[in-house]
């Protein structure tokens, strides 16, 4: 596909022109063309943000019938109105689509048809999703359903004003079984999809408490005060004691990892104050042995 600029072109942005010529496509799906140099102006690379000049050539390296389509999720809803969904996400489904055409049903994918977004905030992607939760993790969690919903919703957690409170099964037994994790996180250079404590990280900090003992295994209720990426995985790795079923950080070969989304505490866009409640999988109380 080959496209010349023209006068109502002048000064788009490349990937806002991208996008209009692939409108099946998510915002950042034609950002990642772009970085692979699939879509081109006059045949060289230039950034997403390279403003459009009269006679430009863009040269559209992607073909629309490779596309497929994304299959219908059904997914637990535990409240819903005007504002927002809160869904009890299963574990192995992700929040949203990490790369580009990926095909998988996703919260996204599933939350698309209820949001009210322009189409400039790309619905097709993760319009809606105020925060996430790993592939492995299971639980609440909540989306918007308009732009200002969403700024309500996001500003609660950039200001710590969300109370978030999980359940883990770990191996063997923490000591002190109450305490408050403060060690900061970065990503591991070694291995950049995990992430380590270092003392050049961002801080975090979590409070865990112990729940439920047995001879091999604990059960803790962990708040974390701030929400770095991994943040309880890395942090319970750190203490010798992964979390079961999380092979990335060396814990104990499992069926799922057991981590669950048990609460989420927070102020609805009609400033109302709502505890949401995720009930324990019998998959991890199975697996308090």
């Amino acid at each position: 596909m080959r496209k010349v600029v023209v006068d109502q072109n002048h000064q788009q942005r490349l990937d806002v022109f991208a996008h209009t010529q692939l409108p099946e496509l998510s915002r950042s799906s034609v950002q990642k063309l772009i970085d692979e140099k699939r879509i081109t102006v006059n045949g060289n690379k230039e950034k997403t943000g390279y403003k459009l000049k009269q006679g430009d050539a863009v040269t559209i390296d992607f073909d629309s019938n490779s596309l497929k389509e994304v299959p219908e999720i059904d997914l637990p809803v535990l409240y819903e109105d005007d504002d927002c969904i809160v869904i009890n996400k299963p574990a192995g489904v992700l929040t949203h689509s990490k790369g580009a055409f990926n095909p998988e049903a996703t919260v996204a994918s599933f939350v698309r048809s209820k949001v009210h977004f322009p189409a400039n905030d790309d619905p097709n992607d993760r319009a809606g999703i105020v925060h996430r939760l790993d592939r492995a993790t299971s639980g609440v969690i909540i989306c918007a359903k308009t732009p200002a919903a969403l700024k309500w919703l996001q500003k609660q957690f950039a200001q710590r004003k969300v109370k978030k409170t999980y359940v883990a099964i770990i191996e063997g037994q923490l000591e002190p079984t109450t305490a408050v994790i403060d060690m900061p996180i970065a990503r591991n250079p070694r291995n950049p999809k995990t992430f380590r404590v270092a003392t050049s990280g961002k801080p975090a900090k979590t409070l865990y408490r112990t729940e439920k003992i047995t001879p091999s295994h604990s059960m803790l209720i962990l708040e974390p005060e701030t929400g770095r990426t991994h943040q309880l995985r890395v942090h319970l790795a750190q203490l010798g004691h992964p979390i079961v079923g999380d092979e990335l950080y060396d814990g104990a070969p499992a069926k799922r990892m057991m981590l669950h989304a048990n609460k989420l505490e927070i102020t609805l866009p009609n400033r109302q104050r709502h505890t949401f409640v995720a009930e324990i999988p019998q998959t991890l109380q199975n697996s308090l042995v």
